[in-house]
């Protein structure tokens, strides 16, 4: 029987995963989900009492100080400090307990600012990150070099991987931290339920920045199954990219379009180019990943958000905003 203990597991991609393993009901594993009231991650008597508790074969490690561009960018000793000391705990832990493999997430976000695209699993400590989140980069980056010298000293299957930005249901909607997608939908269902005098055709979304970057953005539920599949079937400790492919990059005017349509909303997109732009582009390679999967069928783009933005409305009253 395996044991997984899935940090930050009350988020975004955490209970995503649940979600998955509810509608798998693997008989061979046992699956736990941890979140930030049940452990401060910062702190090592903490994570060794969960640690404890739970006495995990095998740990999912997504718990991470996490924000958006703006958040970042006003917050990079925060970020570098706290996600430090949090993968520190967690992988220190895990090799104590002798577990039998460790996941952790990364992100696209941490490739160099200057890098020939696209990206791939051999490029991430080619040279600086952007200057926006170099807090949250250079710590994320030593987790890959944490999961070497764990193997190299201790033959640990601690291993990573590299998801592109991700959205779906339960994100965080908090306007001063949240992602591009989840800020999107707040704002326009504020602009919608909560400016009722004006009509609809009347309204304005303004869309940060140029509406001209590219992203590839992963559905949440679609990670899971991948994250699964590596928990289960991918026995490396290299890194390797979670991502759609390359031709499903859209621009951020685009991503402003299928959540417009996806509300029915009526109105005036504009792009405030006063807001900052951060990266153009980050596109990523998932050939590492279709060697193993050829036949993956990601969600479709405008389904996965129209699907994201009818969750927020469902559960307008509970989600993290």
């Amino acid at each position: 029987m395996s044991i997984v203990l899935v940090t930050g597991g009350t988020g975004l991609v955490g209970r995503a995963l649940q979600a998955i393993v509810n509608q798998e009901k693997p008989e061979n594993e046992e699956w736990h989900f941890v979140g930030s009231k049940d452990a401060d991650l910062t702190k090592l008597d903490e994570t060794q009492l969960l640690f404890a508790k739970h006495k995990p074969t095998h740990v999912i490690h997504l718990a991470a100080m996490v924000g958006g561009l703006f958040h970042n960018m006003n917050n990079n000793l925060d970020f570098l400090r706290k996600n430090l000391q949090i993968n520190d705990n967690v992988l220190q832990t895990a090799y104590e307990y002798k577990c039998a493999k460790v996941v952790s997430c990364l992100s696209t976000c941490i490739f160099p600012d200057k890098i020939t695209y696209p990206i791939d699993e051999t490029m991430i400590h080619n040279g600086p990150p952007h200057s926006s989140n170099y807090g949250y980069s250079y710590a994320k980056r030593l987790i890959d070099i944490q999961n070497h010298a764990y193997y190299d000293k201790h033959g640990c299957m601690f291993t990573s991987v590299i998801p592109c930005n991700i959205f779906g249901p339960h994100d965080n909607y908090k306007p001063d931290s949240s992602h591009v997608i989840p800020g999107m939908i707040f704002r326009m269902h504020k602009l919608l339920y909560h400016n009722a005098d004006t009509a609809d055709k009347e309204k304005i979304f303004n869309v940060y920045g140029s509406g001209k970057p590219l992203r590839q953005f992963i559905y949440s539920l679609d990670l899971a199954k991948l994250m699964i599949w590596v928990l289960r079937n991918y026995h490396s400790i290299e890194p390797i990219i979670l991502s759609v492919d390359e031709e499903q990059e859209v621009t951020i005017y685009e991503l402003a379009e299928a959540i417009a349509k996806a509300f029915a909303f009526k109105g005036q997109l504009v792009c405030d180019t006063i807001m900052a732009d951060g990266q153009y582009k980050k596109t990523a390679s998932n050939r590492k990943l279709r060697s193993f999967l050829p036949d993956f069928q990601f969600t479709n783009f405008e389904d996965a958000i129209k699907m994201s933005v009818q969750w927020y409305i469902d559960h307008y009253d509970e989600a993290r905003k």
